[in-house]
């Protein structure tokens, strides 16, 4: 009599081989990364404050036809600028006080820019956080719910909203949102997010729905499809085949083999688009009037703020990069194969 032979599971623990051991290993990829995401943030400080310094002379663009004439003013900027400095000086001295936490002096008011964006940066969080909330569990069950059905019409139905979701811009979703929900068909929500002087968006909940729900709409159909077509491939591979052999039933097949391992491909692609949303909001915010990062963008680059913009958007650099990192360290930690490379 043969002995059945059995495929092992991807997810199955792998002894580590013989080498250093797994916190130096660890301690030295982790180490190499931020290394790496550190360079990224550093490159894109210099790329920012150029792109800042290509614009002109934000003296001139700041006073307008003021400028020849209110002399003190113009000197005050100049030296606020630096503008009697060579560029590497002025980049140097900009560093220097992002690297202390010293954002600069806001051109607009002449308050520190930390402290006006300090809020703003708070609200564009909870508004990504939410859609985040929102959108991973939605986009794994449609995942899961179109593999089932695949090549059916349930799934053919799946995919052709997706698509044609996919191929909307955000913009346009928010629009026929706030047409559909506050202003032509029903009046439910607010278009536009109410803040109380003093408050914040989340006082009033309904004002964040229409937001949240825009965002929702527009990265979960990119989640599902990518989703869904690791679990294909997963449903395909042997060992999945062999547990239908055994008589696994199959939402257990689904749960515990299928999704568990494409939820590493997942996390890659939620963190994309985790962090599309760090910068992907100005639109979404500017048309609901939201308070965050992206609204605030918008209004300084019109009153030509410089020290604003280089801070929003070294910010939003920052979030993406932190984003990304996360996410590398999730899939090493959620994919045992990784870890034993790691510590070979």
């Amino acid at each position: 009599m043969t002995q059945e032979a059995t495929l092992p599971d991807p997810l199955e623990e792998v002894a580590p081989p013989r080498g250093r051991s797994g916190g130096a290993a660890w301690g030295i990829w982790l180490a190499r990364r931020l290394g790496l995401a550190l360079m990224t943030l550093w490159l894109v400080s210099i790329v920012v404050f150029l792109a800042t310094a290509a614009l002109g002379d934000p003296v001139r663009a700041i006073l307008g036809r003021d400028y020849g004439t209110n002399v003190a003013r113009r000197e005050q900027l100049e030296a606020q600028l630096g503008i009697g400095d060579s560029i590497v000086t002025r980049y140097f001295d900009w560093l220097g006080g992002l690297l202390t936490g010293d954002f600069g002096t806001s051109l607009a008011n002449q308050q520190p820019v930390w402290g006006q964006i300090s809020s703003s940066v708070t609200n564009s969080l909870v508004l990504v956080l939410l859609s985040a909330l929102v959108m991973v569990p939605l986009a794994f069950g449609i995942a899961m719910i179109s593999s089932h059905f695949r090549r059916r019409r349930p799934d053919t139905v799946i995919q052709t909203i997706l698509l044609a979701l996919a191929g909307v811009p955000e913009f346009v979703t928010g629009i026929l949102l706030v047409s559909v929900f506050s202003t032509t068909v029903f009046k439910i929500f607010p278009a536009v997010t109410l803040v109380a002087p003093g408050g914040s968006p989340w006082d009033e909940p309904k004002s964040m729905v229409l937001p949240v729900l825009t965002l929702v709409i527009a990265v979960t159909p990119y989640v599902s499809r990518i989703v869904r077509a690791t679990l294909l491939e997963v449903l395909d591979s042997d060992y999945v085949e062999l547990a239908r052999l055994k008589g696994i039933p199959e939402p257990v097949v689904m749960r515990k083999h299928a999704l568990l391992n494409a939820i590493v491909p997942g996390i890659q692609v939620v963190s994309l688009q985790l962090a599309w949303l760090a910068g992907g909001v100005v639109l979404v915010e500017t048309l609901f009037q939201y308070p965050g990062v992206g609204r605030q963008l918008v209004d300084s680059v019109r009153n030509h703020d410089v020290a604003m913009v280089q801070a929003l958007s070294m910010i939003i650099a920052g979030v993406y990069i932190v984003v990304n990192l996360v996410a590398d360290v999730l899939s090493i930690l959620l994919t045992p194969r990784a870890r034993t490379a790691i510590s070979s």
